[in-house]
């Protein structure tokens, strides 16, 4: 069974999820980055993209209003949150900082 965004942002395992859009170039340029990260991490952290153009109602429920944006979900709570795109480096740094 599918979980849903909810039930995946709830969990006690951290949720990084990276707010995109297929015509976004520095999406595209971070999604290595992100796969590397995924690699890296194994199971201490879900990674999650969502499309912003597939998913509005999840885009405006987090008001994000730039692509990419990085949230960072521990227990529901949003832990961080960027605008922008991100290095694997800062995205790692950022992760062991927040959970």
């Amino acid at each position: 069974m599918k979980q849903s965004f909810n039930d995946l942002i709830n969990s006690d395992t951290p949720v990084l999820v990276d707010f995109f859009a297929e015509w976004c170039g520095p999406c595209k340029a971070m999604a290595p980055a992100l796969q590397e990260l995924s690699s890296r991490m194994g199971e201490k952290v879900k990674i999650i993209k969502v499309d912003i153009d597939k998913n509005q109602n999840a885009a405006m429920a987090y008001q994000v209003q730039a692509v990419p944006t990085i949230v960072l979900f521990h227990k529901g709570k949003i832990k961080y949150r960027q605008a922008g795109a991100m290095s694997l480096g800062e995205m790692e740094k950022m992760i062991q900082a927040n959970v």
